[in-house]
């Protein structure tokens, strides 16, 4: 079953577009400029239904994660979106319960957060500062912040794709798949060169620009230190990366071009066919709806 799978090309569903977007990192600023190309995409292309995939790490590092937080909250309002978790997630209710992880924390980008909350932490490492900074997180944190952090699954599936932070570990089932590597792994997944069970969209490891590959899209362009946060969108087989709104001229489109990814056998492994459309004329309507699973 799984080898028929592979043998044809990934989908979603008729009727739904799916706008995936890496890596946020505390950058607002990006995010909102973000979702501003996103909404031209769909005034340039109408769909019947949209989701929106977030694929975690919202916070650390960049300027403002309790800012990014909050409009990712406001956003979900009026919007269907899927929240995932990414790696930098699991650190703030570890440190709640366990204030000595902080440390752990602070290499990846902790200090930022703790800021953006209007906390004040200390480079000294003894407990007291520790136990400190964590009854003050938890006393100025909005309810739901916590909600929101604690309501992120690790994976998403519709269609023919599987979205998650980090990536998939080869030869296990999408459905056995441990958290642990779902939001941390890299390199086993990075180099795998063979069809998953299904096309894998994630993050976590920055590249710089979008790269899409017969197995997997890496859509993480490291907003935080390079200012690039990266969106694709994906409708049928095509998945096409949003052009940076900043970039945009009279006579700009929306999108950098559409991909197809196409699971081909060649000698045992998966090609992957670039084609190229007319991008000005929009997408057609599509007249019947789906269900992500």
């Amino acid at each position: 079953m799984r080898e028929a799978q592979s043998l044809r090309r990934a989908s979603l569903p008729d009727g739904i577009r799916i706008y995936a977007t890496g890596d946020i990192h505390g950058c607002t600023n990006l995010l909102r400029l973000q979702l501003a190309q996103i909404e031209a995409d769909e005034t340039r292309y109408p769909c019947v239904r949209s989701i929106i995939v977030f694929l975690g790490d919202y916070i650390d590092r960049g300027p403002d994660s309790q800012g990014t937080i909050d409009l990712l909250i406001a956003y979900a309002q009026m919007r269907e979106v899927v929240f995932l978790k990414g790696n930098h997630e699991t650190f703030i209710r570890r440190f709640l319960d366990a204030p000595g992880s902080l440390n752990d924390w602070r290499s990846l980008g902790g200090f930022e957060t703790l800021v953006s909350y209007g906390l004040r932490p200390s480079l000294s490492r003894c407990h007291s500062n520790e136990d400190r900074l964590s009854e003050e997180l938890q006393a100025v944190m909005p309810a739901e912040h916590f909600a929101f952090f604690d309501s992120l699954p690790s994976s998403f599936t519709c269609g023919d794709f599987f979205f998650t932070h980090a990536g998939v570990r080869p030869g296990i089932a999408l459905d056995k798949q441990s958290e642990d590597d779902l939001l941390w792994i890299r390199e086993e997944f990075l180099h795998h060169e063979l069809p998953f069970e299904k096309f894998v969209v994630h993050g976590h490891t920055p590249v710089d620009a979008p790269d899409i590959r017969s197995n997997r899209a890496n859509i993480d362009t490291g907003a935080f230190a390079t200012g690039r946060l990266s969106c694709i969108a994906i409708e049928g087989a095509n998945l096409v990366p949003l052009s940076d709104i900043r970039d945009w001229r009279a006579d700009t489109d929306t999108r950098t071009g559409n991909i197809t990814a196409t699971a081909e056998h060649n000698d045992g492994r998966e090609v992957l066919l670039w084609k190229r459309r007319n991008l000005h004329a929009p997408l057609p309507a599509r007249t019947t709806g789906g269900e992500p699973s």
